[in-house]
């Protein structure tokens, strides 16, 4: 893949070099490297992006050594250590963990480094988040950085260009519209791919959460849960009339359902469907796909609802640091971060994953060439507005027990979609479930 604006192989090509020679004439003492141990858990295009950066890290000095265990899924990390801290053993230094619309909470806890706490001490100089802080991911009421915002992401509409110019469509792209897209998707299953026009990963994020933020109203009653410690659902008219349209979809198999353990991006990549609403952090790993032509734009709204869309919200996961490590180890994890954090390396991150620039300084290094070589132009327009303070409505939502919650609204959706209850009954009995969640412990 081409890297824009640096090239890293002359930096790391002296770094080496100049540790050969201090090796070779014995130029100071020999020191023991200090362990700092990352749990991720990444898709393998961009584990492998991580693995490449870490491998950079560790070869390019020589006082810290990171090493990297990785789960099977992000769900994993956070149980396995809280069995460590309640075995009372040695906790990795950082872990990928969800804020779970509740990030002051998570940071709370005895085993968890606020990571403002951290840079207070250790600060990383010269990096500009690119985030706004206004924006609830990771951060607390104050704006202060809970966690390393690495992997945040945000929900997108991919689209096969192959599959647009077959059905005739001109320019091929797919309209922002829901039912100007309906019109497209017919023409798309009757001429280019009838097993599979739409698909998602995404159906809690697509059809509930960022129906209300792309079309610019609030998720939850109290601003989004901002402004009072319970907060409640209302889901009203828009959800419902859309809900209905999307289990019409599925009836007249313009959106299918992908079988138990196939995962809907991986339909897309191998050239079967027309229409994919995933996270961004596929960018990267579609990108290096040659037989693969696509291209993205925003998710779709309702131009009844609002004149023009809103964004979608921050999604993704970040790197929690830990706490019960001595100075030294704290000071290390610090030097990694800002490692990660430099502009070349943070813009390596961002073009070769999808997931957000973690600094201003790599989303200016990005230039127009990358966006326009891979034919994403609009990426960096849906990207630049992150840097800019959201609208109340786009700034996040804070929901007690929501992992519980959006598991429940996953079932609720499965069940609409497979045509188990009409949209109405699913989306009351899902709010009147959300509100027992969110009172218990």
């Amino acid at each position: 893949m081409k890297l824009h604006a640096f090239e890293r192989t002359p930096r790391l090509l002296r770094t080496r070099l100049a540790a050969m020679l201090v090796s070779v004439l014995g130029f100071g003492a020999a020191q023991a490297a200090t362990d700092v141990q990352v749990w991720v858990s990444l898709i393998p295009h961009n584990q492998a992006v991580f693995d490449d950066l870490v491998d950079d890290f560790n070869s390019e000095q020589s006082e810290v050594r990171v090493e990297i265990k990785t789960f099977n899924t992000s769900r994993e990390i956070e149980p396995a250590l809280l069995e460590r801290v309640r075995d009372k053993q040695k906790t990795p230094h950082l872990v990928q963990i969800d804020d779970n619309r509740n990030p002051e909470a998570l940071a709370a806890q005895k085993h968890i480094a606020p990571l403002h706490t951290l840079l207070a001490k250790y600060p990383i100089k010269h990096a500009q988040w690119f985030v706004a802080p206004q924006n609830l991911s990771m951060r607390d009421a104050r704006g202060r950085l809970l966690a390393f915002p690495y992997m945040i992401d945000v929900p997108v509409m991919f689209y096969n260009i192959r599959a647009f110019e077959k059905a005739g469509m001109s320019p091929a792209v797919p309209q922002r519209s829901w039912y100007g897209l309906q019109e497209q998707l017919v023409d798309l299953a009757n001429k280019a791919t009838r097993n599979c026009p739409a698909i998602t990963d995404q159906s809690v994020s697509v059809n509930l959460e960022n129906l209300a933020a792309v079309n610019n109203q609030f998720f939850t009653s109290a601003d989004n849960g901002t402004k009072a410690q319970s907060a409640a659902f209302t889901f009203d008219t828009t959800f419902v009339r859309h809900l209905s349209l999307m289990i019409a979809w599925v009836r007249s198999e313009l959106l299918v359902d992908p079988e138990p353990n196939v995962f809907a991006p991986d339909l897309f990549a191998a050239d079967e469907c027309s229409v994919l609403w995933s996270e961004s952090s596929n960018i990267g790993r579609f990108i290096e796909l040659d037989t693969l032509k696509f291209g993205l734009t925003g998710l779709p709204y309702y131009p009844q609802v609002t004149k023009a869309p809103g964004s979608p919200f921050l999604d993704g996961t970040g790197l929690w640091a830990t706490s019960g490590h001595t100075d030294e180890e704290h000071k290390a994890t610090v030097k990694f971060l800002a490692w990660l954090a430099e502009p070349d390396n943070a813009a390596r991150w961002y073009q070769e994953t999808g997931f957000l620039p973690l600094t201003k300084q790599a989303f200016e290094q990005t230039g127009e060439a990358y966006y326009k070589d891979h034919g994403i132009e609009p990426w960096r327009d849906l990207v630049a507005v992150y840097a800019k303070p959201p609208s109340e409505t786009g700034r996040g939502f804070k929901i007690k027990n929501y992992p519980q919650i959006r598991e429940m609204f996953h079932k609720k959706l499965d069940e609409a979609l497979g045509g188990q209850y009409p949209a109405v009954t699913a989306l009351t009995t899902a709010k009147s479930e959300a509100s027992r969640i969110m009172q218990g412990k």
